[in-house]
């Protein structure tokens, strides 16, 4: 199973048409749950929820009275769902008018999410231009940028594999990477290049040498069966 960023699930719920609150009919806010258990201990098991605000909402408006009634409870619910079973709606406890308000995705955070978009598209034309110019350069920069968007990162990661020259696997043996899936990505690339010119590392100097080399040209080493 891929993994996904946090940023990758906004940016593809944002991509989505909201659903309406079934209690009023209003729009529905993204939610960004917060970073601690609930209920069961398990947490939500998502990053963001779509939640219903509407103050006017039956559903809220005749929480209180419920709640107070039936359990001497102040508190209310609002209406919320998952953004795979948008059809699917639920509850979600507050204790105050400004419950849970405080992770509600404004527009800011919109605009930050359309400014990435950019970026990842112009990340994304660059490393295609790379690929058609073989320019394994370009895109070890980009792979070792960490302000570049962590999609086109890991397409770096993983074009670097098909196009990067031994010249590549030192720098990328020497970075830490800072993101696991990129990580990964690269070690396989690093895997890939050796593949592409039949060579691998010495177990013993880590100087490259031929796959089917007895004798390490670089330490004396014998690394027959290593």
């Amino acid at each position: 199973m891929a993994f996904e960023t946090r940023e990758q699930v906004l940016e593809k719920i944002m991509s989505r048409e909201k659903p309406a609150c079934p209690h009023c009919k209003t729009e529905m806010t993204i939610w960004e749950v917060p970073l601690m258990t609930f209920s069961d201990g398990l947490g939500w098991g998502v990053p963001y929820l779509f939640v219903c605000f509407n103050d006017e909402c039956s559903l809220y408006k005749e929480g209180w009275e419920n709640l107070q009634e039936n359990y001497g409870q102040t508190a209310s619910y609002r209406c919320m769902c998952y953004p795979d079973s948008p059809e699917k709606f639920e509850c979600m406890p507050v204790f105050s008018p400004m419950g849970a308000t405080g992770q509600v995705i404004d527009d800011e955070v919109v605009l930050q999410q359309e400014v990435l978009k950019e970026n990842i598209k112009k990340g994304f034309s660059i490393l295609a231009d790379c690929y058609v110019n073989k320019d394994g350069v370009t895109v070890l920069n980009l792979l070792s940028d960490p302000t570049q968007p962590a999609r086109v990162r890991a397409k770096a990661a993983e074009m670097i594999g098909d196009i990067g020259e031994l010249e590549a696997i030192d720098p990328l043996r020497n970075k830490k990477f800072g993101n696991e899936p990129v990580q990964k990505q690269v070690d396989a690339s690093i895997k890939k290049i050796h593949e592409r010119h039949f060579t691998r590392e010495c177990p013993f100097c880590a100087e490259i040498i031929k796959k089917q080399a007895k004798i390490c040209k670089h330490c004396g080493k014998e690394v027959a069966g290593e």
